[in-house]
């Protein structure tokens, strides 16, 4: 694993100290992360951040993504100040766009197979954004429990692996046993407040964080900015 001047990273800093804050201090390396939330609540923009964050450290990160090509992605992340593009020529970062989707049921084990092999190259972390098109397509609860199990796999390897989804697409039983395994939980909720959308993070769950569980805090994404935590009383101004 990398880390600069040859200290042992413990935590996945996403390098925004208000977040790394309210999250414990990051995310413990060889960690299982869910975040959690609906669409437009901001998983993809608080994974972005935290890859950003990661390879600032000196972490290889590879993304295995249905929301985004790469050109997209780089395009989407510089406009809110998180410039990877260097990381990509350096070989630090990879991004894998995965239509899910098309896949039907071999979307799952496609993935699986997919991550493993990164996991043979020495990769720190891995992140799948998100892993909500592969349920759809899934009718097997097993089969989807059986990707959280691999991933927990790839995570006693030292791997921190970080999965978006939305949890209205599984029942109560089978969402309950996901988060049961993870060692983070991060959940992203949006609601609107009269004229204005109000986006919250809830910190259900982080190993050796007990301090912050169940913290809920607002935030706004802002070009040129990125993510900023802002009080929940002026998020709903």
């Amino acid at each position: 694993m990398m880390a600069p001047k040859g200290k042992v990273k413990k935590v996945i800093s996403a390098h925004n100290t208000e977040l790394d804050s309210r999250m414990g201090g990051g995310l413990p390396v060889g960690s299982l992360t869910m975040i959690e939330g609906g669409s437009g609540s901001g998983k993809s923009v608080l994974s972005q951040q935290i890859m950003w964050g990661a390879l600032q450290d000196g972490f290889i990160v590879s993304l295995f993504s249905s929301e985004n090509s790469v050109k997209s992605l780089v395009t989407q992340m510089k406009s809110i100040d998180l410039d990877i593009f260097d990381f990509l020529l350096m070989g630090k970062f990879k991004m894998y766009p995965m239509e899910l989707s098309h896949l039907g049921e071999k979307a799952v084990a496609t993935l699986i197979e997919a991550m493993h092999h990164e996991g043979s190259l020495g990769r720190d972390i891995m992140v799948v954004d998100s892993f909500t098109s592969a349920i759809i397509h899934t009718n097997n609860d097993q089969t989807i429990l059986h990707f959280f199990e691999e991933c927990k796999r790839l995570c006693a390897k030292g791997i921190t692996v970080l999965v978006t989804m939305h949890s209205e697409t599984m029942d109560s039983d089978m969402i309950g046993s996901i988060r049961s395994m993870c060692d983070g939980h991060l959940v992203l909720r949006s609601s609107q407040d009269g004229q204005k959308l109000v986006k919250t993070l809830e910190v259900a769950k982080i190993r050796g964080a007990s301090s912050v569980t169940g913290s809920i805090f607002g935030f706004d994404v802002e070009p040129g900015w990125g993510m900023r935590v802002i009080p929940i009383s002026k998020a709903r101004g």
